[in-house]
C-alpha cells in the first residue's frame, strides 16, 4: 500500500481500537493465579536457583514487576488492539534499556533484552514500558497527578518519535541510533550539567567494562592457567558441577558446540572467533526473571593467556507471548531471539548466535551467544530523581519507536496514534491502574512466601 492508504488504515483501526480503550485496567473474572504462573515458569529452571528469583523479585513492586512478563502478557492478551502487528521486545520495562558498545565502538541506546520477543501488537510493548514507569515512580513516592503527567511523557515520547519516523526514508529509519553524543545533548538538554556530569562518569566506567574487565575480575590462576573463579551460588565452574572425568568428557564436547555456534555466525566473524580457544566455563545466574534458567559464561583466550574473550550462553525457552500471540516461526528459541534482536536493534553483539545442545541433564536445549560484558551499562531507575525519571521514560519511548518502525508500519502506527494526546491519556490511565494490580500480585507474592508456598532465598 502506498503511504495514504496505510495513514487510512491507521485511522480506521481506530474503529477497532479507539484510543480512548486503551485506558484503564480490570482483571479478567478468570484471570489466572499469578503465583501459580510463576510456579508453572518455574517447573522448567533449575530447582535450587528459582528461590533465588523469588528472593529478588520480592525485594519491591518494581522488582517483581521485572521478573512478571509471563503475568502481564497473559493480562495483555485479553486488552484492546489496533491490529497493527511489529516485533515485540516482549519485556520492554525501564531497566531492559541501556548502553552497550556498536561493532564500531561508539556506545548506544537501546533496548537489550529479547528474551521473549515475538510478532505482536505493538500496543503490548508500549504497555508494558509506561506501567513500568508508573511503578517506577510510585517507589519513588511521587504524587498520583506527578506519576501520570511522567507516564504520559513517555506514551508521548513514543508517539512523536513515531510521527516523525513514519516520515523518513527507509534506510534513514534502519540506520538511526542513538549514540553518545546524542544521549550527552539530550541529558544536557532535559537534565541540565550536573546530569551530564554523572552521566559522562557512567559512560566512562561503562567503556571500562569489557572482557578484559570481566577476565580481572571473574578468573583466578589455577596451576598456572587462568579460570573463572568459583562464587556460588551465583557462579559455579563446571569442575565444581561434575566430577573431574566427567567435567573433562564435557569439554572435549566444546569443540563441537563451538562449531555449531559459530556456523550461526556470518563469515567475518567466524574468522574472528578462530583466534580464539575454549579455556573454561562455569554456571552463571543472571538477571531477575531470568534467573532459574540455564545461563554459562565462557571463556576463550586468544594470543596468549591475557588476551580474553568471554561470552555468555543463555537459555532460551518458548517466549512468554507464544500462548497469546503463537508460536515463533524458527524451531530454535536461541534463534528466534537472535532474530528479534537484530531486527529490532540498531546494533548488535558481533558475537550474537544460537546453539541447540544436550545439558548436563540430559535434556536438549535452545541457547543464545553474545559477549558477556561488552560496555554494557544500565540506568539505576529506583535512583533517579522525578524530573530524570519522566526524560529517561520519554526517551525509552522515542527509543522504543525506532525499534518498532525498524519492523512494523511506522505509517499506520503513527496514523493511529495521531498527533493530539488521547493515547497519552488513555495509556497513562492503564498504566496506573496497571501498577495498582502489580502491588497485590507483588503482595501475593510476599503472603505466598510468609505461607511457605515457596521457598525464597534472599541477599544473593
Amino acid at each position: 500500500m502506498d503511504v495514504a492508504a496505510r495513514t487510512a488504515a491507521g485511522k480506521d483501526a481506530r474503529r477497532q481500537a479507539p484510543r480512548s480503550s486503551h485506558g484503564g485496567w480490570e482483571p479478567a473474572p478468570d484471570r489466572p493465579d499469578p503465583i501459580a504462573l510463576l510456579e508453572r515458569q518455574a517447573a522448567s529452571r533449575v530447582p535450587e536457583l528459582v528461590p533465588i528469583r523469588y528472593g529478588r523479585m520480592s525485594v519491591s513492586p518494581f522488582a517483581f514487576f521485572r521478573g512478571a512478563a509471563a503475568i502481564m502478557a497473559a493480562d495483555l492478551a485479553g486488552t484492546s488492539a489496533s491490529g497493527i502487528r511489529v516485533q515485540l521486545c516482549g519485556d520492554a520495562h525501564l531497566s531492559n534499556f541501556g548502553g552497550f558498545a556498536s561493532p564500531e565502538r561508539d556506545l548506544v541506546f537501546d533496548l537489550n533484552d529479547f528474551d521473549e520477543t515475538l510478532p505482536g501488537p505493538w500496543e503490548w510493548d508500549l504497555k508494558r514500558l509506561v506501567a513500568s514507569v508508573a511503578v517506577a515512580a510510585r517507589e519513588h513516592g511521587l504524587a498520583r497527578r506527578v506519576r501520570k503527567g511522567i507516564a504520559r511523557g513517555t506514551v508521548r515520547g513514543y508517539r512523536e518519535a513515531m510521527r516523525a519516523l513514519a516520515d523518513w526514508r527507509m534506510l534513514d529509519v534502519w540506520y538511526a541510533r542513538i549514540d553518545e553524543q546524542e544521549l550527552a545533548r539530550q541529558v544536557q538538554a532535559l537534565s541540565g550539567t550536573d546530569a551530564l556530569a554523572r552521566f559522562e562518569r557512567g559512560t566512562a566506567k561503562a567503556k571500562r567494562k569489557d572482557s578484559t574487565r570481566a577476565f580481572a575480575k571473574l578468573t583466578q590462576r589455577l596451576n598456572g592457567q587462568p579460570q573463572i573463579a568459583a562464587d556460588p551460588p551465583l557462579i559455579v565452574p563446571l569442575r565444581d558441577l561434575l566430577p573431574a572425568e566427567q567435567a573433562a568428557d564435557f569439554e572435549d564436547r566444546m569443540a563441537r558446540l563451538m562449531a555449531a555456534y559459530r556456523a550461526t555466525l556470518p563469515a567475518d566473524r567466524r574468522v574472528l572467533l578462530d583466534r580464539f580457544r575454549f579455556a573454561d566455563m562455569a554456571h552463571k545466574v543472571v538477571g531477575v526473571g531470568s534467573v532459574g534458567t540455564r545461563a554459562w559464561i565462557l571463556l576463550l583466550l586468544g594470543r596468549d593467556d591475557e588476551d580474553p574473550l568471554f561470552l555468555q550462553c543463555k537459555e532460551a525457552q518458548a517466549s512468554v507471548l507464544a500462548p497469546h500471540v503463537g508460536a515463533s516461526r524458527f524451531s530454535n528459541q536461541g534463534r528466534r531471539v537472535v532474530e528479534g534482536q537484530r531486527l529490532m536493534q540498531a546494533a548488535s553483539d558481533i558475537f550474537l548466535g544460537w546453539i541447540r545442545t544436550t545439558g548436563l541433564d540430559g535434556r536438549e536445549r535452545d541457547f543464545y551467544v553474545r559477549q558477556l560484558w561488552d560496555w554494557k551499562v544500565s540506568a539505576d531507575v529506583e535512583a533517579m530523581e522525578p524530573e530524570t525519571l519522566g526524560a529517561y521514560g520519554r526517551l525509552c519511548g522515542a527509543t522504543l519507536a525506532r525499534a518498532h518502525a525498524r519492523c512494523g508500519d511506522a505509517v499506520a502506527i503513527a496514523a493511529y496514534l495521531g498527533s493530539g494526546d488521547a493515547a497519552d491519556r488513555a495509556l497513562a490511565d492503564f498504566a496506573e491502574t496497571y501498577a495498582d494490580q502489580n502491588e497485590r500480585d507483588h503482595a501475593a507474592l510476599l503472603t505466598a512466601i510468609e505461607a511457605g508456598r515457596l521457598e525464597v532465598q534472599t541477599g544473593v
